[in-house]
Parts: C-alpha cells; structure tokens; sequence
C-alpha cells in the first residue's frame, strides 16, 4: 500500500449563501455587496446560469465583515434625514431632484414603494460643502420649479443603478443586451429588432424584476412597473443601448435560429404509395400469410 495519502481539494469557488456564513454577512447584506461590486462573483462552472464566489474572493475578505457591512448599510428617509441633518420633508426633496441615488426598495403594506439609501453616500453627500445650500436656507429656485412641476428622479436613478450592476454581472453580448432591454416594455423591443431571431432570443435573456412578491401579485406588477423606463429620454436611451449592444453582440456571435425541418422521411418508415392507389391499399390491406 502507498504511503500517499489523499486529500480532498478545496472547491475553487462555493455558492453564495456559503460565503455569506463564512464572511458573516447577513444574506441581504451579501447580495448588496456584490451588486456594489464589493464582493467578486464567477458564472457557475456547472452550466447551471447562476453565480459562485471564488475561494480567493472569501480568503481576500476574511476579517473584514465589519467594514463590510458598514459599506452596505442601507437607510430610509426618515433615518436618511437624521443622519444628514436635514428634515424628512427636505430630505425627500433632495431624492426626488436626483442629488442622492437609492440602492434598494421595497413594497410596503400599503403597496408604495419605501426607497433605501447606502448611509456611507448620504453622509458623503452631507460632508461635501458644494451642497451646503442644498440641505440649508431655501431651496433654489430652479429646483424648486422642478418640484413644483411633479419632478421624482428616484425610480430612474435606481433603474440606472440596477442596470449597471446587471451588466457587470452579464456573461457575453448577448446576455448584455438582454440586460438592456429588461428595462424596456415589449413593444420597444419590437421596434428596435426587427429580426424575430434576435428578438426572441434577447427576450429570453431579459433580467427578471427584483423578486418582492408572487408571480401575478400586487408586488410584482409594482416590480414590473419600476424595471420599466418611463420618462422619453430615458426610453430614447435605453432603446439606442439596445440597438448598440445588439450589433456588438450581431458580430460577436449570430442569433440561434432554429433548425430547418428535414425534407427527407423518418429512416425506417415506408415512403406511402401516391394517389389512387395509395387510397386503395390504405383501405383495403393485403392479408398477412
């Protein structure tokens, strides 16, 4: 017998919920993270269209949850005010005008929508003496003229927040371009491809909504509703990206197209006789001997 011994090796990466326990992150904490691209993420060796995270990403950030976790603290817009210093009332005005972005939202029982913060950028934000005259004394007065006539940047911010997290997290071109158009309703998918090919299959890479309810609920169609670009320009953007990363995706690699049908019959099976004589035989079959 061989003095060897074996010994199992270590996997060379390990699914997220593993690494969450190991870095001791809450999960909520940990997906944060990594949309923030403070934690790195591989597709799934296995096939399997998921995310792993490498053994060296872990080992890289072993004693550090505590910092990490700081980074990824997330606030709303009462405790959002406080730690700025500022009212509610005026806290919310600074989020609808588009000077602070949130991270995160969800549905609350009366199915509107409570947007999150990342504290480390409000209090960055609140230090930068460029915005004094933003969290003190009135307000100007062409930002109070764009409150006045219904601005609320905040569900547009977050949309161009989470579509680039999505593309650092997209695989190939084409994945990309599904991110893209994730953000888009059907009929300006349609419009922008004109390939059925192209089309159906930037379609099936579309990017699902944040998960915050059941197929079908409330929650979900409130999801759907905020994944979608709404204001023109914004609908302009993502439909000219879309055109952009569907070219690059055109020469990196066609569309699947489906196979053509063979014009040829199954092996085994007996060409039928044509015509009268087909019709004879079908219906009267000579007798077995």
């Amino acid at each position: 017998m061989s003095g060897t011994t074996l010994t199992q090796s270590r996997p060379l990466t390990c699914p997220p919920s593993r690494a969450a326990r190991e870095l001791g992150l809450k999960r909520g904490e940990f997906d944060l993270a990594v949309h923030l691209g403070r934690i790195r993420t591989v597709p799934d060796e296995g096939g399997g269209g998921g995310r792993r995270v490498p053994r060296t990403e872990i080992d890289r950030l072993q004693g550090r949850a505590e910092a990490l976790r700081e980074s990824v603290q997330v606030v709303g817009t009462t405790e959002g005010a406080a730690l700025m210093g500022i009212p509610a009332g005026r806290f919310t005005r600074v989020a609808k005008l588009g000077l602070v972005t949130p991270v995160k939202w969800y549905p609350n029982r009366y199915r509107a929508v409570v947007w999150l913060y990342l504290a480390e950028e409000l209090r960055l934000f609140a230090a930068d003496e460029k915005n004094t005259r933003l969290l003190t004394g009135r307000t100007p007065a062409e930002l109070s003229d764009r409150l006045r006539a219904g601005a609320d940047q905040r569900a547009r911010n977050w949309r161009g927040r989470h579509c680039g997290f999505l593309l650092r997290q997209a695989d190939g071109p084409w994945e990309r371009a599904g991110v893209v158009a994730g953000f888009l309703d059907a009929g300006e998918i349609d419009d922008v491809l004109t390939d059925p090919h192209e089309r159906a299959h930037v379609r099936a890479l579309r990017p699902a909504p944040p998960a915050h309810g059941a197929p079908g609920s409330p929650a979900a169609q409130l999801a759907e509703e905020l994944m979608t670009a709404a204001d023109p320009d914004e609908i302009d953007w993502f439909r000219h990206d879309l055109a952009r990363e569907v070219a690059q995706a055109r020469t990196h690699q066609p569309a699947p197209r489906p196979a053509a049908p063979s014009r040829h019959p199954a092996p085994g099976r007996p060409k039928p006789f044509p015509g009268l004589r087909g019709w004879l035989l079908r219906r009267n079959p000579r007798p077995a001997h």
